[in-house]
């Protein structure tokens, strides 16, 4: 007791002296010797620890629990949660209204919305077939609108006024006088109950947003068919969707054997197409019978981020970030995949490399000090300069986070080999995730097989041909991808796909995984979305 309590005292001693009390702490927890050892003759002493022997633990703690059979151990056990949760927890496994995916037979213009954080787009989409290869999708004209801090502050009706205006504004000259309703599909990125395909119950918007004062809990579909006939526009919501489910869409109606959507930015998502039967009644809520009639497959929304409870292989920086967390079980997966959280880990592995061996010249930057201050996409720059001086990563590193004592190369290989077992982790936890729901799919199609031996209808107008096939020829799987973190991360996109090649390969199933990019997935899955809902 004595000894931790002189320690504690040195580390607030060395918080009185400038540093931050996490540097302290984390000196303390690394070697308690080292806090008698860093001032010497007003000269501070650094460990004999090198940043070489620093490096190797931290590859043995980020990488060492994946190597081997680590992650096909892991995906087990990730796929258990998924499985669990097919019947339980209202927060995750959520099976969506939308049963249908395109044939790729669907054709004409549609109106689509994307409504973002900190965009409104409004866009016309023409779909030509999947058989005008190259062709099959484009947004024939489509116009942005900033939603600007004035804008989120606009409360209630006042907000999707504005929303109505800017939808009269693109399209009023297109629309005959004569015109019946106009369908629209929309991409809603913000939490939403649906209650039907086109109408959902406004929940908080979070992100800065007032527009739900006095709306929580009305029908979005209402509310925007209200605002627009201000507008003399007879609009009806026919579809909508969110932004994994919205990807799925987009290239599934290019490749008919897309199955996933996946989103990997600041945050992340999967949507999957699973069979009706593998949940239990009670995930779907309150629906008509009708619905179940008419579906045999769902999209549904995973909520990725909210697996991994008790399974995730963490590390002392993990451990860290999540006891500052405000919800640190919340999304404990999303806190090692996503582009939000990958700075913050590496930023606490640098400050306790600057306390223990010297790095930065043991002079942590003063911007370092602050949680979530090293951004990913300054890793991920760092990580692109492959070149033997290193320039471009010093320039990035030293722009954002400048210090009295100049880094070095060698700091900027420590740190960026950091960076890279960081990401790497992240594209093999993420290929475990694609490949458990593959494994998953799988299993609850051979489950409904056995309910329903005769071919079930998941399409909005036929069976799409690769479900005929697939009971003759091994499968091969299409995962569209969107975001920041996975399109331009250097090497991440093909060190996922690696790894889940390596993982399908020693699956019992037979057929491949792919990663397919879905460029404006958003407005163009809520069109396809459209044009399923009005195929029906």
């Amino acid at each position: 007791m004595t000894t931790l309590k002189k320690s504690l005292l040195a580390a607030l001693k060395s918080f009185l002296r400038g540093r931050s009390f996490l540097q302290a702490l984390l000196a303390f927890w690394v070697n308690p010797k080292t806090m008698k050892e860093q001032h010497v003759d007003g000269k501070r002493i650094y460990p004999s620890r090198t940043i070489d022997q620093f490096l190797k633990e931290a590859e043995e703690l980020l990488l060492g629990p994946i190597d081997g059979d680590g992650l096909r151990r892991y995906s087990s056990e990730l796929k258990r949660q998924f499985r669990e949760r097919l019947h339980s927890h209202a927060e995750c496994m959520l099976p969506s209204f939308n049963h249908l995916l395109p044939t790729g037979k669907e054709q004409g213009q549609y109106l689509a919305l994307d409504v973002g954080g900190s965009t409104l787009r409004v866009a016309l989409v023409e779909l030509r077939g999947r058989e005008a290869t190259g062709r099959e999708s484009e947004i024939v004209r489509m116009v942005s609108f900033k939603i600007t801090p004035e804008i989120k502050k606009l409360e209630g009706m006042s907000f999707f006024d504005w929303m109505a205006a800017r939808i009269y504004e693109v399209i009023h000259k297109d629309i005959s006088p004569d015109q019946d309703t106009i369908p629209i599909g929309l991409a809603w990125s913000f939490p939403v109950e649906q209650v039907s395909l086109g109408g959902g119950l406004l929940l908080g918007m979070g992100k800065g947003f007032l527009a739900t004062n006095g709306l929580l809990g009305q029908d979005l579909g209402e509310i925007i068919k209200f605002a627009c006939r201000k507008q003399g526009l007879n609009v009806q919501l026919a579809a909508i969707v969110n932004d994994s489910s919205a990807t799925l869409l987009s290239q599934a109606y290019v490749h008919a054997s897309t199955r996933f959507g996946l989103i990997l930015g600041t945050g992340t998502n999967i949507a999957v197409h699973l069979p009706v039967s593998a949940f239990s009644r009670s995930k779907y809520g309150t629906r008509p019978e009708s619905w179940f009639d008419s579906a045999s497959h769902v999209i549904v929304n995973t909520e990725l981020g909210m697996f991994g409870k008790d399974i995730l292989p963490l590390t002392r920086w993990d451990e860290l970030l999540n006891a500052a967390h405000p919800r640190p079980e919340f999304q404990p997966l999303e806190h090692l995949l996503s582009g939000y959280y990958l700075g913050e880990i590496c930023r606490l592995a640098i400050v306790e490399a600057v306390e223990t061996t010297g790095l930065l010249g043991g002079q942590l930057p003063p911007s370092l000090e602050k949680p979530y201050s090293l951004d990913t996409e300054v890793l991920s720059r760092m990580e692109a300069d492959t070149s033997p001086t290193l320039e471009k990563a010093l320039e990035h590193f030293t722009t954002h986070h400048p210090s009295t004592v100049p880094p070095t190369v060698s700091d900027i290989i420590a740190i960026r080999t950091l960076a890279t077992f960081i990401s790497r982790r992240s594209a093999a936890l993420l290929a475990a995730s694609v490949f458990s729901l593959w494994d998953l799919r799988h299993e609850t199609e051979a489950e409904h097989a056995k309910l329903t031996p005769t071919p079930s209808n998941d399409s909005a107008v036929a069976l799409p041909e690769i479900e005929v096939a697939q009971a003759a020829t091994p499968e091969s799987t299409k995962v569209a991808f969107n975001g920041s973190v996975i399109e331009h991360y250097p090497r991440y996109l093909a060190t996922c796909q690696q790894y889940i090649d390596n993982l399908v390969d020693g699956s019992e199933y037979p057929g491949s995984v792919d990663l397919v990019p879905a460029l404006e997935s958003s407005i163009l899955g809520a069109a396809v979305a459209l044009a399923c809902a009005t195929a029906e």
